[in-house]
């Protein structure tokens, strides 16, 4: 039904578009102010609305760069504060963003921040770290990142996509011209030349960039509050709670190995509500099944911990499960190549 009615919105797309245009080519023709740094800056993004990857991409980039001193910058969307702020162990998804949060959680070794203004936000950064890796920040033209990592859903390119407000497109699809690599996330495990070669030819690729491809790989399920993992979830009805963007991927995963019986379908980034987890309890205490649990994402995990929710979840069999992106052999060994390079040639003397 959203769909249809934003339809109805196809008339003030043209004007989106003029905006957006001209605003790019003021940036592009130096008019308007694009600051660039004197070491590596890497921005993961996209061109559409909402989830298409960026933070396991973030992630694998993190664990690729282990040799140095990396901070990531987030916008730290969804957070009720401003300004510039240091993750430390007392924050929280409200304080920094979900993102964020599960950046600061997972990678002890990296420094996480959030600043609204990423010039601002890498100036308090740039002393003391080697390689900043931007999270959701290739529309921020007011900063030009020394290389661009750009993301695409492989379902989403199959079909046409309008700009907003019709559509999720944030800007015409040939800002990905801006990138130094364009990579296809989500793509199925088995995919085949003539399925890349469909997608390829979408893009007219300068000599300068590649286009790659990566897929889901699921990790095993993490209890909520203690950590433990379980792989043995086979024959349990499922009641998942997700609040992201595109949660079909994930319904598509578990339909292999389980039965989902319910799924708590809420917007990206949602901030559960009590009223929200009292009805998932209640739905998951009425059900008859011996053996059941309640699954969620690794990002939605992030709004669940701490006490307000921690009365109803602590003695409940709720696990999240991460996810990490995986490419192809041959496509690996170029795509970190490209990155490393990258890094290399532009890190700080002295």
């Amino acid at each position: 039904m959203l769909a249809y009615f934003r339809l109805l919105l196809l008339p003030f797309t043209p004007l989106y578009a003029f905006i957006v245009f001209l605003r790019n080519k003021m940036y592009d023709y130096g008019v308007l102010k694009s600051t660039k740094f004197d070491f590596p800056v890497i921005c993961v993004g996209n061109l559409v609305v909402g989830g298409a990857g960026k933070t396991p991409v973030t992630e694998y980039l993190v664990r690729l760069l282990a040799n140095y001193k990396v901070a990531i910058l987030s916008r730290g969307y969804g957070r009720q504060t401003q300004g510039f702020i240091l993750a430390d162990e007392f924050a929280t998804a409200q304080t920094i963003g979900d993102e964020p949060l599960q950046y600061y959680s997972k990678f002890k070794q990296v420094t996480v921040a959030v600043c609204e203004d990423r010039v601002k936000g890498i100036e308090m950064l740039r002393k003391t770290h080697e390689v900043i890796l931007l999270d959701d920040a290739f529309q921020h033209r007011k900063l030009n990142a020394g290389f661009n990592i750009l993301l695409f859903e492989f379902e989403k390119l199959k079909t046409p996509q309008f700009l907003l407000p019709a559509g999720n497109l944030r800007e015409p699809f040939l800002g990905y011209q801006r990138a130094h690599a364009i990579l296809v996330t989500k793509s199925p495990e088995q995919l085949q030349a003539n399925e890349k070669a469909t997608i390829a030819q979408k893009f007219d690729l300068k000599i300068d960039q590649e286009l790659f491809f990566s897929s889901i790989n699921y990790g095993a399920l993490t209890q909520l509050f203690s950590n433990q993992m379980r792989d043995d979830f086979k024959d349990h009805d499922v009641f998942l709670l997700t609040g992201i963007a595109n949660p079909k991927p994930l319904l598509h995963h578990l339909s292999k190995v389980c039965k989902v019986v319910a799924h708590l379908e809420y917007p990206d980034h949602h901030q559960f509500t009590l009223k929200n987890i009292q009805n998932l309890v209640y739905q998951f205490n009425r059900h008859a099944a011996s053996k059941k649990i309640i699954v969620t994402t690794e990002k939605d995990s992030q709004r669940l911990i701490g006490e307000k929710f921690k009365d109803l979840l602590l003695f409940l069999p709720i696990y999240y499960l991460p996810i990490e992106i995986t490419l192809a052999t041959e496509e690996k060994f170029h795509f970190d190549k490209k990155i490393l390079d990258y890094v290399t040639s532009n890190k700080r003397i002295g």
